[in-house]
């Protein structure tokens, strides 16, 4: 039986050579490995900093935090942010943890994003910050969030963890907000193990979430730098706190491994692209299901699917046969924020209703892309739900 798993691994010999070439340096904490994939990857984002961290949800933390010490226009605690209602948890987690009043705005069906017409009308007076996600891989509209940003003086931060490669008109996902946070989770389309990394073209901001990156010292900042000045052979320079940090660093050979994943993420993203339109083939004028579509470049982190049908015994049926079939599948992203119990937890409105996301959780599933020809598996699936 030909099984189609969520995930596959994109590593060969050259990650392993990677990580046994760190540890006979004996230098395993960040160095000059995790320097070099910051330099290359903001490259690749088209961005002038790169700041790497243990993980895609501490890139997001450390990214809303750098904006509550801004000098220029800081975020402060009860400040409005605006978020899509569908998104991973860690998405929305920092915002509640620091105190800011989220405001919800539905999905669209067409590419299961933020609606970008209700987002406009969602901006109000006390909006300080919008939040974009791009969802597995389909861009949002980014650059119509960039302009109203930019328009209305807002901070605009990017959720960029699922749609690494993915393009507006050649530019990267990733690289249109003030911040933009990347995950190279084992799933995702670089690979590091764990690890994350926010870009800016902001050198403020760059300073700042160094330092709150690594306990809050200045140790790791530039000598030139808008935060403190740095003095020469200061005995308290090594252990001099500045901002009430983290410890988000990240470790040499994940860095290691992710300058030889940049080498290969063309061709990594050019195989799920390829997948795609293989699904898109097969499913896009299928009657029992809405896949999304984009006029954009999409990365394609995996294949979404809603189930037309609400017949509760239908979507019990599909699941069931995808379980006999070895076809793996899981909830889109975190699915619809206010369905989950976490929503208690936090402080937050609904603009309008969220029709769409709800329907997106109740009825929503994905299966997996990869990095590898998916052709058997695609075409398996499309059979086992052909027979519904």
């Amino acid at each position: 039986m030909t099984k189609y798993p969520l995930i596959h691994s994109t590593w060969n010999r050259e990650e392993i050579k990677a990580i046994n070439k760190v540890v006979k340096t004996d230098m395993f904490t960040m160095s000059k490995n995790v320097s070099e994939f910051e330099k290359k990857f903001s490259k690749y984002q088209g961005k002038k900093y790169g700041v790497m961290v243990n993980s895609g949800s501490s890139a997001n933390l450390v990214s809303i935090v750098s904006l509550f010490y801004s000098k220029k226009n800081p975020l402060k605690k009860g400040d409005e942010v605006i978020v899509p209602a569908v998104s991973w948890s860690t998405t929305y987690s920092p915002l509640q943890q620091l105190g800011l009043k989220i405001k919800l705005v539905d999905i669209e069906l067409k590419t299961f994003n933020v609606d970008f017409k209700k987002l406009e009308k969602a901006v109000s007076k006390k909006t300080k910050l919008i939040v974009a996600v791009s969802i597995l891989g389909i861009p949002a509209e980014l650059q119509k969030m960039r302009d109203l940003c930019k328009k209305k003086k807002i901070w605009f931060f990017e959720d960029n963890c699922e749609s690494l490669g993915a393009e507006i008109n050649k530019k990267k996902t990733g690289s249109f907000g003030d911040l933009a946070s990347h995950s190279f989770f084992f799933s995702h389309h670089i690979c590091t193990v764990e690890g994350g990394m926010v870009v800016t073209d902001n050198f403020e901001l760059y300073c700042l979430m160094k330092a709150l990156r690594a306990h809050g010292w200045s140790r790791d900042l530039p000598k030139i730098n808008p935060l403190i000045k740095v003095k020469k052979n200061d005995f308290y320079e090594q252990y001099k706190f500045i901002l009430p940090g983290f410890n988000l660093r990240p470790v040499e050979m994940h860095a290691a491994v992710g300058l030889v994943q940049l080498k290969k993420i063309d061709k990594l993203i050019n195989m799920r692209i390829k997948n795609l339109k293989l699904f898109q083939k097969y499913f896009k004028n299928n009657n029992n299901f809405i896949i999304p579509n984009t006029e954009y470049k999409s990365s394609s982190f995996a294949f979404p699917m809603i189930i037309k049908n609400k017949d509760p015994n239908i979507k019990l049926k599909i699941f069931k046969k995808l379980k006999r079939n070895s076809i793996d599948f899981r909830l889109v992203t975190g699915g619809c924020f206010t369905s989950q119990k976490y929503a208690k937890h936090f402080d937050y409105t609904i603009f309008g209703n969220l029709k769409n996301a709800e329907l997106l959780h109740n009825q929503g599933f994905f299966v997996g892309n990869a990095s590898k020809d998916l052709s058997k598996q695609i075409k398996k699936l499309h059979q086992v739900l052909s027979n519904i």
